[in-house]
């Protein structure tokens, strides 16, 4: 341990004494210190400390009040997922023939029909196609026709939420979701300022044309992208991915994404593309439609479990995959208006029967990238409490990430003796920072802890919210400090 932990420590340790006689409504000293500083009031600040063996919260503040929480909304979509599919369930995409084979033929369209499953990635429809390169299936005298029927979805614009529709995390649902709608790009810049950034694009979009202005800048690394810039237009040939602006060559090599495409458009360009690398051909189109009902699977490939669906979405807060997975908890909601409404209302229910207070609970998608979502401090830590109960807490503790450690939490705590104990999940749009999950104190007992901030100021109060969690971790298991 170093000289500066062991100072911290002791003096995390001094707090267990030092605040025994706060009220259970009375935030610790150091976190309204933090706040002060951030020039956030505690009167826009929700928090709930409860250890999960104890009947009461240690600590609560505005808890009641129903707050935007940004992507700490995952808790509710990952609990309510689990308690209505079960951490094994699976979803099934499906491929027909629409026609006899005969010597390598298919003589009719090649359908392929998704099951909503929301990590369908390139890597897996490549094995699948190859699949039906391997039975024979060489020349497609028709279409492969692509069905994302299986949800139901409403009106989905990629820019209305911040005017950035080419940014990944504004993806929205679809029936045949593949590879998060999501192009990969590595960025590999030469070591001279002014000459032009390598750029390796994953996976191939046939007909996507990238033109690719990246230049090298000198000087610090810095924030890496906040030079970057993609563009989509029409060129000679169709759709054009226009990237500009510079990458100081002290980054090395980075990891960008764009979303350049609709859901249903990548899926026609990512297929077209995959049939060729696969030594498929075709005399058709790829294109969208429905699969004729008579029809029977040729092959099917399962994926992922939820549990490894939920870790994906909770462990890089994937806004995607958990819209996926409220419009599939509203798959068996005829009546509602659409599946993302249905799975809301399926949540709200599910909630309440399970005792959990759903006093100001707004869903809009599941996923937090919302103006409107709210819940409040208390609602996230009664449903922390149920999972603990439930047989999935292993799964579900599993998916949030370790402050310190890995995820959107690993540049928490990090220098802290409380690196390592806490498994949060935490949410951050203009005006909001928060975090919900569970922390281990030094001797053992673990707490659930949840902070909600909303105040324009909010994304400088990291330092409370660690504060919070450090306190948690150096007086929780002290009986002299309970509150």
């Amino acid at each position: 341990m170093t000289l500066r932990s062991f100072c911290r420590l002791f003096a995390l340790i001094l707090l267990s004494y030092s605040l025994a006689a706060a009220g259970a409504d009375e935030l610790p000293g150091s976190v309204r210190q933090a706040l002060e500083a951030a020039h956030v009031s505690a009167a826009d600040v929700g928090v709930w400390v409860q250890a999960v063996d104890a009947d009461k919260p240690r600590l609560q503040a505005n808890a009641a009040r129903a707050m935007n929480p940004a992507s700490v909304m995952k808790v509710v979509t990952a609990f309510v997922a689990f308690e209505r599919l079960g951490p094994a369930y699976t979803w099934t995409t499906r491929i027909a023939a629409g026609g006899p084979i005969t010597g390598g033929v298919l003589d009719g369209n090649l359908y392929v029909t998704g099951g909503a499953d929301p990590m369908l990635t390139h890597e897996r429809l490549w094995k699948l196609l190859r699949q039906v390169r391997a039975l024979g299936i060489e020349t497609i005298r028709g279409d492969i026709v692509l069905d994302g029927s299986a949800l139901r979805l409403p009106p989905h614009d990629p820019g209305a939420f911040d005017g950035k529709p080419l940014r990944p995390y504004n993806s929205g649902a679809y029936g045949l979701l593949m590879h998060f709608n999501t192009l990969q790009l590595r960025l590999v810049p030469p070591d001279t300022a002014g000459e032009a950034v390598a750029v390796a694009a994953s996976p191939t979009l046939k007909g996507l044309e990238i033109d690719n202005r990246l230049r090298t800048a000198p000087g610090p690394c810095g924030v890496w992208y906040g030079n970057l810039e993609a563009a989509m237009d029409i060129g000679a040939n169709g759709p054009r991915l226009l990237l500009q602006g510079t990458l100081p060559a002290s980054c090395g090599q980075r990891d960008w994404a764009a979303a350049p495409l609709s859901p249903e458009q990548f899926g026609v360009a990512l297929v077209a593309a995959l049939w060729n690398e696969v030594g498929g051909r075709i005399d058709g189109t790829v294109r969208s439609g429905v699969t004729p009902p008579e029809l029977r699977p040729l092959l099917t490939d399962t994926s992922p479990t939820l549990a490894e669906v939920v870790r994906e979405m909770n462990k890089w807060s994937s806004n995607v995959i958990a819209r996926e997975l409220l419009a599939n908890l509203g798959v068996d909601s005829p009546a509602a208006i659409d599946m993302v409404a249905g799975g809301a209302q399926v949540a709200r229910d599910q909630l309440a029967a399970d005792g959990v207070t759903t006093t100001g609970l707004m869903l809009e998608n599941g996923s937090g990238l919302s103006r409107i979502e709210r819940i409040s401090a208390r609602t996230l830590g009664e449903i922390l409490l149920a999972a603990w109960r439930r047989p999935f807490m292993p799964e579900f503790i599993a998916s949030l990430p370790i402050a310190g450690e890995d995820g959107t939490a690993r540049g928490r705590l990090h220098d802290s003796p409380a690196r390592g104990s806490a498994h949060i999940k935490t949410g951050s749009i203009n005006g909001v920072k928060s975090f919900a999950g569970y922390m281990l104190d030094r001797e053992g007992r673990r707490h659930v802890v949840v902070m909600l901030v909303n105040h324009p100021e909010a994304s400088g109060t990291q330092a409370a919210q660690d504060a919070l969690l450090e306190w948690v971790w150096a007086t929780g298991g002290d009986s002299r400090a309970a509150r």
